[in-house]
């Protein structure tokens, strides 16, 4: 069924727009919050907390990419189920993802609080991926985006993990060149 079919569905309030949706993006969701939270039963709970979040915000909106909607979604109630299971005053620290990687590249959040901002960031970083080479832009996104690991990747990718290694420090530095020659603070 295609987005467009699915998201009528959701439309019409009927319970099989979350059948569609778990037939066709139920593997993506599960496997981004299993990278995040390494646990098969807390995915499926995420996954499921996904449809139910869809299921409240279709309508009124109507998203152009059903499939990026939806990951989104999984991905960012991954993370804060992370992170609710994981604070510090519990002893842990977060995840070794190392979201630290990338947020060195990134502006703060005090200098992206606006909308406005937010998209500048956003479609900076687009065009510099838009430039890329389909594997880094790959290797990218999977690190980055997905959370996977750099095994993951390369077995993927027919590669070494020191080369996916490597290639993400370098993408990494090219992107804060980039963002800053687009005059963004980081």
């Amino acid at each position: 069924m295609n987005d467009d079919s699915i998201i009528k569905l959701y439309f019409d309030r009927s319970e099989d727009a979350i059948t569609e949706t778990d037939k066709k993006y139920g593997g993506a969701c599960r496997s981004v919050a299993y990278n995040i939270l390494g646990s098969h039963e807390d995915s499926e709970e995420c996954t499921n907390d996904t449809y139910m979040k869809v299921w409240d915000a279709i309508p009124p909106k109507k998203p152009a990419k059903l499939g990026a909607f939806v990951v989104t979604i999984a991905r960012n109630m991954a993370l804060d189920m992370y992170k609710a299971a994981n604070r510090i005053k519990y002893g842990r620290g977060y995840k070794s993802v190392d979201f630290d990687e990338i947020a060195l590249c990134l502006p703060t959040k005090e200098s992206v609080e606006s909308e406005v901002d937010r998209k500048a960031v956003l479609n900076a970083v687009e065009k510099f991926l838009s430039k890329q080479p389909r594997d880094k832009q790959i290797m990218f996104i999977r690190r980055y985006f997905y959370c996977s690991t750099y095994a993951e990747i390369a077995g993927d990718l027919n590669t070494s993990e020191d080369r996916v290694r490597k290639t993400l420090v370098r993408m990494r530095e090219k992107l804060r060149e980039h963002l800053e020659k687009e005059g963004i603070a980081i």
